[in-house]
């Protein structure tokens, strides 16, 4: 057992288990395999936007409400299944939770382009999501711990270009893939898993235990019991909370809806709370937060992604609805956006190493407001000088603040490192939905280019609350 106190461990913030002695060349082909979970559970996300109408078609004129469901469901369960997600990979493995939620995430995506019906379509899309939630922060704790900490804005730039990869091939390869059938969106998904198992199981190291080596010793520390009741009381405020903000644009306000999930909050929130406080080892730690690093990392992450999420979709829907493209021509327009992340992420060592992780976070905020602002201010004057250099800076914004930001993960324990990756991931997801559900409140039924200048002005200004606050950002 570790001999420091429980308190200790959370704050001493010591030097993640960074040196496991991976060879160079193996190191990087983790991180390569590391990535493709990233990469298919994002492209999958984005994939099935584009695929509504046929999938309408598909199941006998079903309501947008209905086929939504084939987003959201996936969108709620990922986003509540993270953090324990997170806690079980700490605890049982990273090596053998990736492998398991690979294997589950393409049997998954055999059912999704096998259902003969919407209802087990939505139920498929549930097993993917689960599947999910053991990929995205398992990734980054198998990846980061192989990597000395001097590399980590590296191994971040990367692992951001392949999350920005997925987002942006997403829609693309949607519409290509819709002249095939919608069903080859999901199937498209197996052969990369299937590398992925096979290149996963002759590369990741067998498990040992993060928690003895981030103590200094080299045997098997005993596996801590999951707070069951905290893991339950937190499934079922993230999910609430997350279909009340993807949900509630659809249900209205107020709604009956609306109302029950709202009054549903107003009691597992103190409940969470609770539990968080008193059990003796909480599903999360609040403790964790006392670390400055990750406390500033999840604030600018929440702050961040209220605007990117939300500048998203304002582009998509003032192109389709206002320049009236159709949903190809939207989506390659937003092209843009990831190619400039993919381009410059790779670069984010360079930039870490030569300014500073605190400085480039700041950066990345500052970028992403007047990315905004230049929307705000000159979209309808074309799309070349109107658009496109906002979305350049939109991209660049993601290459700049998210290594830095989601690399604060390894300033936590060795023991907690999927656990804070985890907590960072939710936070985007979450903070991408009230993003997403603002947006909308703003816009209203039948916007006009005003209402979307108003909506870009919030993001530059939630831009510039993300830089402020990542002034407090300190990477030791």
């Amino acid at each position: 057992m570790n001999t420091k106190t429980p308190l200790a461990g959370v704050l001493a913030t010591p030097a993640p288990p960074a040196a496991r002695a991976v060879p160079s060349r193996r190191r990087w082909w983790v991180l390569g395999v590391a990535s493709v979970a990233q990469f298919l559970a994002i492209l999958d996300l984005f994939a099935v936007n584009i695929a509504f109408p046929a999938l309408r078609e598909s199941f006998g004129g079903a309501s947008l409400a209905d086929v939504s469901w084939v987003l959201n469901a996936y969108t709620i369960v990922l986003a509540a299944l993270l953090v324990p997600a997170g806690r079980v990979a700490d605890d049982a493995g990273r090596r053998r939770v990736f492998l398991a939620g690979m294997a589950l995430f393409a049997v998954a995506s055999v059912a999704c382009a096998a259902a003969p019906t919407l209802g087990l379509l939505v139920a498929a899309r549930v097993v993917q999501a689960v599947a999910g939630a053991l990929l995205i922060p398992t990734s980054l704790g198998l990846a980061l711990p192989a990597f000395p900490r001097r590399e980590h804005p590296t191994v971040m730039g990367i692992w951001t270009a392949v999350a920005a990869s997925g987002a942006g091939c997403g829609p693309v390869l949607g519409g290509v893939l819709l002249l095939a059938g919608w069903r080859w969106i999901f199937l498209i998904n197996l052969p990369v898993a299937a590398a992925a198992l096979v290149m996963g199981r002759r590369i990741l190291a067998p498990d040992t235990p993060d928690t003895a080596e981030a103590n200094g010793g080299g045997t098997a520390v005993k596996r801590r019991p999951l707070d069951l009741q905290g893991a339950a009381l937190l499934l079922a405020s993230a999910g609430t909370l997350t279909a009340l903000l993807t949900q509630g644009p659809g249900w209205g306000y107020p709604s009956i809806p609306t109302f029950f999930c709202g009054a549903l909050l107003t009691v597992l929130l103190p409940l969470l709370a609770a539990r968080l406080l008193r059990a003796h080892d909480p599903i999360i730690d609040p403790r964790l937060f006392r670390n400055r690093t990750f406390a500033v990392a999840v604030t600018g992450v929440w702050l961040y992604y209220l605007a990117f999420a939300a500048g998203l979709l304002s582009t998509t829907l003032y192109f389709t609805e206002v320049r009236h493209w159709s949903a190809v021509e939207a989506a390659l327009a937003l092209a843009p956006v990831p190619l400039a992340c993919m381009v410059l992420s790779p670069l984010s060592g360079r930039v870490v190493a030569r300014i500073g992780g605190r400085a480039s976070a700041v950066l990345g905020g500052l970028t992403l407001a007047v990315g905004a602002a230049w929307w705000a201010v000159g979209i309808d004057g074309g799309y070349a000088p109107g658009y496109l250099p906002g979305a350049v800076l939109f991209g660049a914004s993601t290459a700049l603040l998210q290594p830095p930001l989601f690399g604060a993960s390894t300033a936590l324990p060795g023991d907690r490192i999927s656990l804070g990756s985890a907590v960072l991931m939710t936070t985007r997801q979450i903070a991408s939905a009230l993003g997403v559900a603002v947006l909308t409140f703003v816009l209203g039924d039948r916007p006009v280019l005003a209402d979307y200048r108003f909506g870009w002005y919030l993001m530059a200004g939630a831009g510039v609350a993300a830089a402020v606050a990542c002034l407090r950002f300190r990477r030791d």
